[in-house]
């Protein structure tokens, strides 16, 4: 019986992002597709993402992209978000094609719209969840933490291929706060990589220690703390805390089509990776 057959097998859902600039960095720039093209981080994620598939063999495959072309709602409404982000032409352009090249191989995905890769990822999983089953987030985004629970489980990469699966008690072994408390605790610690300030002098232990005594940011407001900052701090909160109602498409149990990646990775002529998606329909 095949993964797909097992209506108790998980959903797999991958942030494609992270896992494409993850591949674009780890595999040599002289990797090449069709016409002279950047193929490092097409090769490379999908290695990445035959390994998963191999090891947890999920009912399905669903992957988020966020869509650099738009600016996403996060950017309308906190000025500076993500700013002083700049990536090679090469990861764009890949980031640009890597969507078709899944659906060769029959995933569903989602991108655009306004939201992130992020919202899309928090969307399918917690669907999951509500129709009972589980599911599995690849993601080296530690954000993703907000949405480990009993039916979620957050694979990150650690190293040389290692990954670590994070549960709720992972989260709190990790930023001593639960996952339903990571928005909070991102608004109060701030967000370097994301351009979220956070609150003045309160770092990742203050942040957890209010979280501890309090349980919300909300409470916090409530009772007095931050009065300055408040407004500031809501809104850091709402950016921190991932859409889980994005309309998606319906996820159907399905095996991967290796022969129709094979077949778009053959015209693409990255023949190595193409070799080994025939192996796998073989």
């Amino acid at each position: 019986m095949s993964s797909a057959d097992n209506k108790a097998a998980p959903l797999l859902v991958v942030d494609g992002d992270s896992f494409a600039h993850r591949a674009y960095h780890g595999v040599p720039k002289s990797v090449k597709r069709a016409g002279g093209k950047a193929g490092n981080a097409i090769l490379g994620f999908t290695n990445y993402l035959v390994r998963l598939i191999e090891a947890e063999q999920p009912r399905a495959v669903f992957i988020g992209w966020d869509k650099l072309s738009e600016a996403n709602w996060r950017a309308k409404e906190l000025d500076g978000y993500q700013g002083g982000r700049e990536f090679d032409d090469e990861i764009v352009e890949q980031l640009d094609v890597l969507p078709e090249f899944m659906s060769a191989f029959g995933f569903v995905w989602g991108k655009g719209g306004g939201y992130e890769a992020d919202d899309y990822v928090a969307s399918a999983v917690t669907a999951e969840a509500k129709r009972g089953g589980t599911a599995l987030v690849a993601s080296g985004d530690r954000d993703m933490y907000q949405l480990a629970s009993e039916a979620i489980t957050i694979l990150q990469p650690v190293k040389a291929g290692e990954i670590a699966r994070i549960d709720p008690l992972g989260v709190v072994e990790r930023y001593s706060v639960l996952p339903e408390q990571v928005p909070d605790f991102i608004a109060l610690r701030g967000d370097p990589s994301d351009k979220i300030p956070g609150a003045k002098g309160v770092g990742a232990v203050t942040a957890a220690s209010l979280l501890k005594k309090y349980g919300t940011l909300d409470a916090m407001l409530a009772d007095g703390k931050f009065a300055s900052e408040a407004e500031a701090l809501k809104l850091y909160q709402r950016i921190a805390r991932m859409v889980r109602d994005v309309k998606l498409p319906a996820i159907p149990s399905r095996a991967p089509d290796w022969a129709g990646g094979a077949k778009l990775a053959r015209a693409w002529e990255l023949n190595g990776l193409a070799d080994r998606l025939e192996k796998l329909a073989g």
